[in-house]
């Protein structure tokens, strides 16, 4: 039976989660208000499409809401966002999703008048993106840190160096070492492209490579690589809107803060708020000013500007003045894949990580959780083995996996698995597969 999913706003977000669902065979609807994108969507996208005001009855209607398993909201208005959802939920959609820009909706005891309202899930990308900068300076040797089976399983992405001791050894040499019982190689990103590493791939100067692990052997991957830790306190943050705001709230207490901000009304209001961080008035772009405020003493530099172009650039001017651990925002998708070649540390955006967020509470079948990586053209797709097939009689490796796909680890109860070749698979074993989109359908097939 197909999931029957509407999404309204087809900016950034809504195309994101059209283009991730779009790949499993769901019926989905987009609604939008602006016939050109639409336009531009379908012609990239098997997808139907609507234009109209979501939050109108009527073309809720049309979108046959009553039969929807979802219905996402994520307009760039939040008063639209609100009454779809609370439309939709009315005329019989299951869940429903609402995006939202105000910091105290989310407050725990608001939670309530939502649910009161029918709204099952509101999320903020903002606040969700705060969350994520978070993580990444609180483990900063990795560009990117991923949490399955409530931490059970960890991905975690980082580009070598010449130093590290995996560059230009081959996976199969490589993986002799037994650090690699609990550690495994999923992808690397080489010029853009994702590779799926198979035991004669060789690694390379400036690969950014993907490792999984189990939670006790993250440290393991920081030995292995060889790669110096370095424990961040002092932090710069340049931009002052809600995401830099919300960003420096998060930091504040566990860190050195400087926010420097060229709007001076709102410095003042960004001061008050803020009580720990260091508030300075100026123009970010100017790196001489920068400097002034001890731009060389900071070991994270967060570039949250409103422009992409001015994150990248100054990130880029932070790194060659020395600081360890950079992460821009960036506003367009096109920009994401770029990261790993130009010399930013990371580069996040925020409707991306949103989207990321809404796709796991979408299950599919026996499919678990889906969620992509910034940048990285493979997802995971988790899958719970719920008969005694082919899957459970032979080792993987006999199994005619598809070439662009890798099972990365498997929870059994309690227990976590990263599997090599030898490994069988048992009744309830939930499996975490790596894939690129061309594995799709093998790996139904395989999992059905």
């Amino acid at each position: 039976m197909a999931m029957n999913i509407v999404i309204a706003g087809a900016g950034d977000m809504g195309y994101h989660l059209a283009e991730q669902l779009s790949y499993e065979n769901r019926d989905i609807i987009l609604i939008d208000t602006n016939k050109e994108v639409l336009d531009n969507v379908a012609s990239h996208l098997d997808i139907m499409t609507i234009v109209g005001d979501s939050s109108s009855i009527e073309v809720l209607k049309n979108a046959n809401v009553k039969e929807a398993s979802m219905v996402m909201a994520v307009t760039t208005s939040e008063k639209t966002n609100i009454l779809t959802a609370i439309f939709a939920k009315q005329l019989g959609a299951k869940r429903v999703v609402a995006r939202v820009r105000n910091h105290d909706y989310l407050e725990p005891e608001n939670k309530t008048y939502f649910e009161n309202l029918g709204i099952d899930t509101i999320i903020s990308p903002t606040m969700l993106c705060s969350g994520e900068i978070h993580r990444m300076i609180k483990n900063s040797t990795f560009s990117d840190i991923f949490e399955f089976e409530e931490g059970k399983l960890n991905v975690v992405g980082i580009t070598l160096d010449q130093y590290s001791s995996l560059v230009n050894k081959k996976i199969s040499d490589a993986s002799k070492s037994p650090i690699f019982k609990e550690i495994r190689i999923i992808a690397i990103v080489r010029d853009q492209m994702t590779l799926i590493p198979r035991g004669n791939t060789i690694i390379r100067n400036n690969d950014h490579v993907y490792f999984i692990s189990n939670k006790q052997a993250v440290d393991s991957i920081i030995d292995l690589i060889g790669q110096k830790e370095v424990i961040i306190k002092n932090i710069m943050i340049i931009g002052g809107d809600d995401m830099a705001y919300t960003t420096a709230i998060k930091l504040d207490e566990d860190y050195r803060v400087t926010l420097v901000h060229n709007n001076k009304e709102r410095c003042k209001w960004l001061a008050e708020q803020l009580k720990n961080t260091l508030v300075i008035n100026g123009d970010y772009k100017n790196i001489d000013l920068l400097i002034e405020e001890g731009l060389e003493e900071m070991d994270a530099f967060l570039a949250l500007t409103e422009s992409s172009e001015t994150n990248i650039i100054t990130s880029l001017s932070a790194k060659n003045h020395g600081v360890y651990k950079t992460i821009a925002h960036v506003d367009t998708r096109e920009y994401i894949h770029i990261s790993h070649s130009i010399g930013v540390d990371s580069l996040i955006n925020k409707k991306l990580v949103a989207a990321n967020q809404i796709t796991r509470f979408l299950k599919k079948g026996k499919v678990e959780a889906v969620s992509g990586i910034y940048g990285v053209d493979a997802e995971f797709i988790q899958y719970e083995i719920s008969k005694n097939n082919r899957l459970t009689k032979h080792a993987l490796k006999d199994l005619h996996f598809p070439e662009t796909a890798i099972v990365a680890g498997v929870v059994r109860g309690e227990d976590v698995y990263i599997p090599d070749g030898d490994f069988k698979l048992q009744i309830h074993d939930k499996a975490l597969v790596f894939a690129l989109p061309s594995a799709k359908n093998a790996l139904e097939k395989l999992f059905h």
